[in-house]
């Protein structure tokens, strides 16, 4: 590497990281030959939209070394699969698997998951969606996917996709008003299935979209999938933080990083006269990080847009990708990436297997 370019680039700012770009260690080449000083930078993070800026900054920051004239700037970006619970089957398709849960239902959880994975997606990672509420299946609506899945062998089924992202659901293999009465010893089978039979391709993420509480569909994740880490879902209402409390317990007490908490309906904007107001109360979601010491990822306003846009198939980030909802998803998008990146490595592969054998 130039030292002097390396000292130059040591002033570049990652706002993503909230280090230099040399002390992130995004920096993997950095020459001068000539009059052409060519850089790498290789993001463990999902973050395609900062790019065209970085490329801007670290151009400029090459421009003042003496005798610098042209500057070519290569930005790749490698996920990698970071460890997951002691002891979990992995999954050899996927190298992360993040869960969003909340501890109740109805404070927009689906939408966040779909709109967490379409955002990822334009981030530039590969993004799959499993449905895990088997009673309440909604991922397929709010995607605006139909249809069966195929199955080449008879035993996998082949992930629906839709704007992107590879999905699958039980929703795809039951009429759209029958109702799955099943035991819970049924519905973890179920789920298992659909997670380690579906033939997922290449995946940085796989996201979970978990159904509410704390119940059996949580325990077998947390003992036989291994998860990433998990975001919570909440409203600021002291009813909804006070489960969202409690799914964040469970997570810690089943060893799996909890990545930070999201506020839904945080504020809502008058239509008619733009009079802002916590119609579900304020400050709820800063509280809970603050006691537990996790970040508040994202507050989304109560907007009647993202209502309509998942009903209608078509999620915010697909139907206003630059609008200023998209922006806060894609923010939080970069968020998630960013946590995940900074947790330890998944070694296992690492480490040589010792096979005793008999003589």
């Amino acid at each position: 590497m130039n030292i002097a370019l390396k000292e130059a680039l040591a002033a570049v700012w990652c706002d993503d990281l909230q280090a230099s770009i040399v002390d992130a260690g995004l920096v993997k080449q950095c020459d001068v030959e000539g009059d052409l000083a060519s850089i790498r930078l290789v993001y463990g993070f999902a973050a395609k939209s900062q790019h065209a800026a970085m490329r801007q900054k670290v151009t400029m920051a090459a421009r003042k070394i003496e005798g610098v004239r042209d500057v070519r700037v290569v930005i790749d970006t490698q996920i990698v699969a970071h460890a997951a619970q002691h002891g979990v089957e992995r999954l050899g398709q996927v190298r992360n698997v993040i869960a969003v849960a909340s501890g109740k239902g109805g404070v927009g959880k689906s939408t966040t998951t779909v709109n967490l994975a379409l955002a990822l997606a334009a981030e530039g990672a590969r993004v799959g969606v499993l449905d895990a509420d088997i009673y309440g299946p909604s991922i397929p609506t709010m995607l605006g996917i139909t249809g069966r899945p195929e199955s080449e062998d008879g035993q996998s089924i082949e992930p629906k996709e839709g704007h992107g992202l590879q999905t699958s659901s039980i929703g795809y293999l039951i009429d759209k008003d029958e109702a799955m009465i099943w035991r819970g010893p049924m519905v973890t089978q179920a789920l298992e299935q659909l997670l380690r039979q579906t033939n997922w391709r290449d995946l940085d993420y796989l996201i979970i979209d978990l159904p509410p509480g704390t119940g059996d569909i949580h325990l077998t994740l947390s003992q036989r999938v291994p998860i990433t880490g998990a975001v919570i879902v909440t409203t600021p209402q002291e009813v909804a933080i006070m489960d969202a409390r409690k799914g964040l317990r469970m997570f810690e007490k089943v060893s799996v990083p909890v990545l930070g908490v999201v506020e839904n309906m945080s504020t809502h904007l008058c239509s008619n006269c733009g009079h802002v107001e916590h119609i579900f109360g304020s400050g709820g979601a800063q509280t809970m990080a603050s006691d537990f010491n996790i970040s508040v990822l994202a507050s989304l306003p109560l907007d009647i847009r993202i209502r309509r846009d998942a009903d209608d198939g078509r999620p915010t980030l697909v139907s206003d990708p630059d609008g200023e909802i998209s922006a806060i998803y894609m923010a939080l998008a970069r968020k998630v990436s960013v946590s995940v990146a900074k947790l330890g490595r998944d070694m296992t592969g690492k480490f040589p297997k010792i096979v005793i054998q008999k003589t």
